[in-house]
C-alpha cells in the first residue's frame, strides 16, 4: 500500500518537476540510439537499463537513469529512495531529493541502515551528480565509476 502511495505521489510530481522545476533542455536521443552504442559504454549501459526495465526515455530526466545505471541501483520504491540517500551523501540539494527523503524515511524506517548505508557510499564518491551526462555516453561506465569512486 504505501509503494503504491509512493509511486502516485512520484507520477502526480513529475510532470510538474519536469516543466517547471528542471531547466536543462531534453535529450535528442532515442532508447534505440543508446543501444547502438558499444558495449561497456555509458550510452549502452542506460539503453540496456531502459530496455531491461520496459522504460522509455523520460524527457528532462535522463539523468536520473544515469544515476541508477552508474550507482547499480535497483528500481524498487526502497532503492528509490535508497538512491536519494546517495545523491545526497554526493552533495546533491534539491526540494525533490528532501521530499523522497522524508517521505522515504517516514514510509520504511525499517530501512533506515540500507539509506543511510547509501547515503555514505555516496559521501565517499566523488561529486558528479552535476555532470553532463548526454556527453559522455561513449565513456565507459567503468571509466566514470573509478574517476568519481562511485
Amino acid at each position: 500500500m504505501k509503494d503504491l502511495f509512493i509511486e502516485k505521489m512520484y507520477e502526480w510530481s513529475r510532470k510538474p518537476y519536469q516543466k517547471y522545476i528542471k531547466k536543462n533542455a531534453p535529450w535528442d536521443i532515442t532508447k534505440e540510439d543508446l543501444l547502438a552504442f558499444p558495449e561497456g559504454s555509458l550510452g549502452r549501459g542506460l539503453g540496456d537499463f531502459l530496455a531491461q526495465n520496459n522504460f522509455d526515455i523520460q524527457e528532462k530526466l535522463e539523468d536520473h537513469d544515469v544515476i541508477h545505471v552508474l550507482t547499480n541501483t535497483g528500481i524498487s520504491v526502497q532503492d528509490e529512495i535508497a538512491m536519494q540517500y546517495y545523491l545526497l551523501g554526493n552533495r546533491k540539494k534539491s526540494l525533490y531529493l528532501f521530499l523522497v527523503i522524508l517521505s522515504g524515511t517516514i514510509f520504511y524506517p525499517t530501512h533506515i541502515r540500507y539509506f543511510v548505508k547509501k547515503y555514505q557510499k555516496g559521501k565517499e564518491a566523488l561529486s558528479f551528480h552535476y555532470l553532463d551526462f548526454s556527453k559522455m555516453l561513449s565513456t565507459p561506465i567503468l571509466s566514470i565509476q573509478t574517476t568519481f569512486k562511485i
